[in-house]
């Protein structure tokens, strides 16, 4: 069990987590209802309340008639329509704000009681500061669809979504961090262990790091995907367009433009990097299965990064294969945010023994 005294710190981690995968999944809801480009503004304070009158709702209607995506994508959308996608774009932007005080106030309350181990009062503090990044990166993200374009930039998506990702890894590797050290200041480790001793834990530590790497990798990938609108093109599997290579890829000159900027491309690759990701999960999760040396709780992590992996992979065809409904969509999402946090859970699994 943990310190009673680190257990308040758990809980605000914890919380940390939740928040934030929650404002991921609501924030791929207003990206899949094409619905952020709503609110034409950044207003960090008075933007909390929405419209309250007639007037105000007309000058917001106004002012999204000016840009691109509303001559485009949104061509002929009615004001009832468009307080449709509003709300989803304000509830983005309160969820946001719901993350920032979640993260920000425990903290501060924390410093000023002292009850921050030094240790990770530097690690603590990076929390708050990347919040206030992650406002204005989401900012710069809405103003790239503002005036040129009629979306926006998949390499500000991509960003947005990686930052709020890394916010996440820090909470919940610290909160597994308390868990264990208060598991350790009592005696406790893991009693299911194997021969803990002979367990190769140098080759294990460098394999969940990576494949944790690895996996933020392919769901920023999946980030281009939503970007560039790819999951509304072949909507088939295994082939694309009848071969496995679409038609269309490579289209673009260089690797590089074509791979971020081609929507054919991204969703080959997305497909390439997600099959290699469950394949590798179950692998390695049989590998360590396999070993009479590995504790217990390891086993235990990897099966969870396993199951995880292909139970993504599975809501990623059947929400390519239906054309990408909003509910499914959101799960795949959700999922994904999942299937990043087990494999966090993993790679500290092997630290300490």
């Amino acid at each position: 069990m943990p310190d009673p005294h680190t257990k308040p710190l758990i809980r605000w981690l914890d919380a940390t987590v939740a928040a934030v995968a929650l404002a991921v999944v609501i924030g791929g809801i207003t990206r899949l209802t094409e619905s952020g480009l709503s609110i034409t503004e950044w207003k960090p304070v008075s933007g909390v309340l929405p419209p309250l009158t007639a007037a105000a709702w007309a000058e917001a209607y106004a002012k999204f008639l000016a840009i691109p995506q509303a001559q485009t994508i949104h061509a002929g959308i009615t004001l009832a329509e468009f307080k449709g996608i509003f709300w989803w774009e304000w509830i983005h932007r309160i969820a946001a704000r719901v993350v920032g005080l979640v993260i920000a106030v425990p903290f501060f309350w924390f410093w000023a009681k002292g009850r921050l181990p030094k240790p990770l009062v530097g690690r603590l503090a990076i929390l708050p500061v990347l919040t206030l990044a992650q406002g204005a990166l989401g900012w710069y993200m809405v103003s790239s669809g503002l005036s040129e374009r009629v979306n926006v930039s998949q390499y500000r998506l991509a960003a947005h979504l990686g930052l709020a990702l890394v916010i996440m890894v820090i909470a919940l590797w610290t909160s597994a961090s308390l868990r264990a050290a208060g598991r350790a200041a009592q005696g406790g480790g893991d009693g299911n262990a194997r021969h803990a001793g002979a367990f190769n834990t140098l080759l294990w530590t460098r394999i969940s790091d990576v494949f944790a790497i690895w996996t933020l990798l392919v769901i920023l990938s999946g980030a281009f995907v939503a970007g560039l609108r790819a999951g509304k093109i072949y909507n088939t599997f295994p082939l694309m367009g009848g071969q496995i290579v679409p038609p269309g890829y490579n289209m673009l000159d260089g690797f590089f433009k074509d791979a971020f900027e081609n929507p054919a491309a991204a969703q080959f690759h997305h497909r390439v990097l997600a099959i290699l990701t469950v394949v590798v999960a179950i692998s390695l999760w049989a590998w360590v299965s396999g070993s009479t040396t590995a504790p217990a709780r390891v086993v235990r992590a990897w099966q969870n990064v396993a199951i995880l992996a292909a139970v993504q992979v599975t809501l990623g065809i059947a929400t390519l294969l239906l054309g990408v409904p909003i509910a499914l969509a959101a799960i795949h999402q959700l999922t994904a945010v999942a299937l990043l946090g087990a494999t966090v859970l993993a790679a500290h699994s092997v630290r300490g023994l």
